[in-house]
């Protein structure tokens, strides 16, 4: 197993910026992220939502992780802030290693809940990272899959 405190928050730079550019999902969300990468560039900024692991100096897995305010969270009880994490991916060669799961065991410990949509193909990933899909609510979730991870105390919210 992958020891998790190799998961680091990437800087804000060029060289994360083409690091990004070597992962396969580079669709329209992919772009957007690029695009706040490259406006953000603040080189070295080390306040960045980005978060990775490296196997010698090579970027092989990453996410982002965005704190949302309380007053936006529509899906926990009690309404409090929580992480939605975006982007979690890991280079095919790279995979089956346990860094997707590092990545997300290291945004666990922030104690907080967590967010995110689970894309095609990724649900039993979640699941075993104990996460659980939300009650769909149309107006809220808008075709998105959300699922979520509850650290203790916490439950789902009404989603109606």
């Amino acid at each position: 197993m992958i020891e998790e405190n190799i998961v680091q928050r990437l800087l804000v730079n060029f060289k994360t910026l083409e690091e990004f550019k070597k992962f396969k999902e580079y669709g329209i969300q992919e772009l957007s992220m690029l695009d706040e990468l490259q406006e953000n560039i603040i080189e070295n900024d080390s306040e960045s939502p980005f978060y990775g692991i490296y196997y010698g100096d090579k970027l092989v897995a990453r996410m982002s992780l965005y704190r949302i305010d309380h007053k936006y969270d529509r899906y926990f009880e009690p309404a409090q802030d929580y992480y939605e994490l975006w982007k979690l991916e890991v280079l095919p060669q790279y995979r089956g290693r346990g860094y997707g799961s590092s990545l997300v065991n290291f945004a666990k410990t922030l104690n907080l809940p967590i967010k995110t949509n689970a894309r095609q193909g990724s649900k039993e990933f979640w699941e075993k990272q104990g996460f659980e899909a939300v009650t769909y609510n149309p107006t809220r979730d808008r075709g998105e899959n959300p699922y979520v991870w509850y650290p203790e105390g916490v439950s789902e919210q009404d989603p109606y």
